[in-house]
């Protein structure tokens, strides 16, 4: 199992080196091109590209796509919703209750329903 992993990430690697090359590189044009002539700063390398798209991301945790579960999220928790109890569902409807604001009802069928 652990060499198939490796396999993966072996055929991935040159194209995730490939795609932060091509991203530094497309930073360091933008850059140069825009905050010379805007706020009068040096142009930067290759190097300093990379090192500000590194900092970005230890700063602001960038470069994740679907953050907001993947495709295929609202499906996946419909088919949990199915597989719970009645006293599981209120139980999460209480947990998912937030400000007084009452969270939409579900019937069985999954289609919200206006309380």
């Amino acid at each position: 199992m652990k060499r198939r992993g490796f396999a993966r990430f072996l055929k991935i690697a040159p194209f995730a080196s490939l795609a932060v090359g091509v991203i530094s590189l497309l930073v360091m044009s933008l850059w140069n091109a825009l905050m010379p002539g805007i706020f009068s700063l040096p142009a930067i390398s290759f190097w300093q590209a990379l090192g500000l798209l590194i900092l970005s991301k230890i700063l602001f945790g960038g470069f994740r796509p679907f953050r907001g579960g993947g495709p295929g999220w609202r499906g996946r928790m419909m088919a949990r919703w199915e597989q719970m109890t009645p006293e599981e569902r209120e139980k999460f409807r209480q947990g998912m209750r937030c400000g007084g604001r009452r969270s939409p009802e579900v019937s069985n069928s999954g289609a919200e329903v206006r309380a």
